[in-house]
């Protein structure tokens, strides 16, 4: 029997959160940027190494510069949050932890997974020092245009959401 696990993916926006979910649920990639309005869902069935399966409902979602304002119902009923930012923009990451410690307050038994997107147009040393100097914890640093780490730490999210 497959389980299912609703993800939602968070953060501002023009940081990739589109793109890691086209990259993700399609394995395709697109230079042009549109504006997400509202949420996109997709399902993705995934095979986890014991050899059962997880259905991955993800929700798209808007990017806004204030989590808060972020729709409540999108928020509902997750099993984890994927907080994106983007590697190359500080203001798309100068609040994370604000925006991380409201997430957690208001859903304390939701998983939380910060990612640093758009790897590819930055040394990944110099985004780990300067979120190390504000005290910002990354889970991952992913390229959705080059597909770096995007499948594996989809499929880690897997194993620890089953876990």
């Amino acid at each position: 029997m497959t389980s299912s696990k609703k993800v939602v993916l968070l953060g501002h926006f023009g940081v990739g959160k589109t793109s890691l979910f086209r990259r993700f649920i399609d394995n395709a990639f697109s230079e042009d940027y549109k504006v997400t309005l509202g949420v996109q869902i997709k399902k993705k069935v995934v095979e986890l190494p014991n050899g059962k399966e997880l259905s991955m409902i993800i929700w798209d979602t808007e990017g806004h510069t204030d989590i808060e304002d972020t729709r409540k119902s999108y928020l509902l009923g997750s099993h984890a949050f994927i907080y994106v930012f983007d590697s190359t923009r500080e203001e798309t990451y100068k609040n994370i932890n604000e925006d991380l410690a409201y997430l957690t307050n208001i859903h304390s038994k939701v998983l939380i997974k910060v990612i640093g997107n758009k790897i590819d147009l930055i040394k990944e040393k110099t985004a780990k020092d300067q979120l190390k100097a504000l005290n910002i914890n990354v889970d991952c640093f992913t390229s959705a245009k080059t597909n770096k780490n995007v499948h594996e730490f989809f499929l880690d999210l897997a194993n620890e959401l089953t876990s």
